[in-house]
């Protein structure tokens, strides 16, 4: 039996749309401790994966229905390392991703996307990898941040956890909801959910990117919904991180200043919007969490971003590996020379998806049986909350084997990738199809 400590913080907030987990009848099985650490990064995983069976076993009126195991949980946690593209490994952080000296500490950046590279540069000055790191070298941590922020860019000064807790960022105590819920009443809609795959029919319109977003949209996919993922024309997704999480959905590229037709159409069948930009990034288009249920009640909306809804950086662009360097974790991971260091995975990211899985489910379970609907927030910030609300536990580490690494075909060649965490009904739930060319569908319903 596994048993952890956010059994009770995270089934606690959520009761009044998703059902509390329970240790006694756990939906994960295997090992407890796999990664070690100062945080129980499992305990985080195991939650956050067992709240979304435990809603689908909710609206399955059938408990066991869905479960996990533990080494396919480390696995999924961890599917871009496993993932191979024709033999080839996907590429991970660039090299002006990471931890770079600053006169007084330590500041992490991001520049995986080109655009955030260039404007990383431009705020510092810099050419390349060397030029970055003297520029950082003579400022402070916290002038780094701002000076590249103000840029566009995307850095974190490296805060221990009290450091950032007293900072005006956090904006006061931690929330105590994990996933806030707003709900309302939705006229009746017709959708029920499926025998075999219970999620079949529901439409996902799929504004996300990166992680966190993806990997929910990739799950609600292998469960039936159909999915369909938008971006936008001048910003493409990384492309190893779209086979990573492109599972299961069909993706389609479209300018919303010149397609608000195609929009309008694509929202009056919706059921579901997956928001996952920076707070404001979408206002000028009408896709945000208010005026979205107010055009249209019945739809689920849950909206995701880094840094909450509160305090300076509500609207700022955020990272998991950012979040983790400003909220204190970074610091706590620091290395014997007294380099910061990091989670052995992008946990903050992964546990998110598997909270919006159990948000949207937990939704359409509520507008199906009682008429309501409402929008769900998350965010990384408070998946790092969380984190630092449960101790790690005195279980021995047991690495975990190979998770039943799967192959198959694709548009990008023989893909070798981890399988979902999930056993629907006794039988391993697998994704519908392999990623599909990136904005290769047509912005349409089927």
């Amino acid at each position: 039996m596994i048993t952890n400590g956010f059994g009770g913080i995270i089934g606690g907030m959520t009761d009044q749309i998703l059902p509390p987990l329970s240790l006694e009848e756990p939906s994960s099985f295997g090992p407890r401790r796999w990664w070690g650490g100062p945080l129980d990064v499992e305990g985080l995983a195991l939650a956050s994966v067992g709240l979304a069976a435990a809603s689908v076993d909710n609206l399955l009126n059938r408990s066991g229905a869905l479960r996990a195991s533990s080494i396919r949980i480390a696995g999924t946690f961890d599917s871009l390392r496993h993932l191979r593209i024709n033999g080839r490994t996907p590429l991970g952080f660039a090299p002006l991703s990471g931890f770079f000296a600053t006169s007084d500490g330590w500041v992490r950046t991001h520049a995986n996307y080109p655009h955030h590279e260039q404007r990383l540069k431009a705020a510092l000055g810099a050419s390349g990898a060397e030029d970055v790191g003297e520029a950082l070298r003579r400022l402070t941590a916290e002038d780094a941040e701002r000076v590249i922020g103000d840029a566009g860019g995307i850095a974190a000064a490296v805060r221990t956890r009290r450091q950032w807790l007293d900072s005006p960022l956090a904006a006061g105590p931690p929330p105590r909801d994990w996933i806030e819920f707003d709900l309302s009443p939705s006229p009746g809609v017709a959708w029920q959910a499926g025998t075999d795959l219970p999620l079949t029919g529901l439409r996902v319109l799929d504004f996300t990117r990166v992680i966190a977003g993806p990997i929910a949209s990739r799950t609600l996919a292998a469960l039936g919904a159909d999915v369909l993922r938008i971006d936008p024309p001048d910003s493409p997704e990384l492309l190893d991180q779209h086979i990573d999480s492109g599972f299961g959905k069909r993706t389609a590229v479209l300018d919303l200043n010149s397609g608000a037709g195609t929009l309008k159409d694509l929202l009056d069948r919706a059921d579901v919007v997956l928001l996952g930009y920076r707070n404001g990034g979408f206002d000028r288009f009408g896709l945000t969490p208010q005026a979205l249920r107010e055009r249209y009640p019945p739809l689920i909306v849950i909206n995701l971003d880094a840094w909450g809804t509160r305090g300076p950086w509500a609207g700022r662009r955020g990272f998991d590996s950012i979040v983790q360097a400003a909220t204190g974790i970074a610091d706590v991971y620091r290395r014997p020379d007294g380099r910061p260091g990091a989670l052995p995975v992008q946990a903050l990211d992964h546990a998110t998806g598997y909270g919006i899985v159990a948000a949207t489910v937990g939704l359409a379970t509520a507008r199906q049986r009682h008429g309501v609907s409402g929008t769900a927030r998350l965010s990384l910030v408070r998946a790092a909350d969380l984190l630092f609300r449960s101790r790690a536990p005195q279980d021995p580490v047991q690495p975990v084997a190979d998770p039943g690494l799967l192959t198959t075909d694709s548009f990008y060649g023989e893909l070798q990738y981890a399988p979902s965490p999930f056993d629907l009904f006794g039988v391993p739930l697998e994704y519908p199809h392999p990623p599909l060319e990136y904005g290769s569908s047509v912005p349409h319903w089927q």
